[in-house]
């Protein structure tokens, strides 16, 4: 079977997070926490975050590629279709996994507040499952302001979380960590979430009520 080009960047999308995760891992887990005393590695954690946003933010923007040159060169496949959605959630779930680790060698860390973490998660996976029952019934489910505002909060939020609140950090990096603006940008796209979801929800709950009889 060919693959096409938008088909390609999506699995080379795929291909960067598990880089992504695997470089996390190392740097973090492995590395850093033992090489926080040494000079060599002062800003090491900082320059592992400032490495892992430009991985996200180019991955991030590989989804809008893909979509755009898929429906430009009419190259809309079923494959395509599986893969984007799987892409897409693998790249934002597991960096919020990741970032709501706390980093015991970053003074004044900020970390994504689990309950963030799983309500998202949480959301994503009613959605999925609504999307799916809709489209056995040959329903359509579209999308709302809300999910694609909670898509914006999300990638402008995991940057800012992993460079520890950098831009932002030039005035709050003295405030508690669950009260600086990267925080913040992470509580709205949680509120953001939950409001879409409900939403799919309440628009869509005909296609759960109906039953069909063979």
């Amino acid at each position: 079977m060919k693959i096409n080009i938008p088909t390609k960047i999506t699995l080379a999308r795929i291909v960067l997070t598990f880089a992504l995760l695997i470089f996390l891992f190392v740097c973090y887990i492995l590395g850093l926490n033992g090489w926080k005393d040494t000079q060599l590695f002062e800003h090491g954690p900082y320059l592992v975050g400032l490495i892992a946003a430009i991985v996200f933010i180019i991955a991030s923007a590989s989804d809008a590629v893909d979509g755009h040159l898929a429906r430009k060169w009419n190259q809309v496949t079923n494959l395509g279709k599986f893969l984007d959605p799987i892409a897409d959630k693998m790249l934002v779930n597991s960096m919020l996994v990741f970032a709501a680790i706390p980093m015991s060698f970053m003074e004044n860390a900020l970390t994504i507040p689990w309950f963030c973490v799983v309500l998202m998660i949480i959301r994503d996976l009613i959605v999925d499952t609504m999307r799916l029952v809709a489209a056995k019934a040959n329903v359509v489910v579209a999308a709302n302001i809300f999910g694609k505002m909670k898509t914006v909060f999300q990638m402008v939020a995991i940057p800012v979380i992993l460079l520890n609140g950098f831009p932002f950090s030039f005035f709050d990096e003295g405030w508690h960590p669950l009260l600086r603006i990267g925080s913040w940008l992470i509580y709205l796209a949680t509120f953001m979430s939950v409001l879409s979801g409900i939403i799919y929800l309440k628009t869509n709950w005909h296609v759960l009520k109906e039953d069909n009889h063979e």
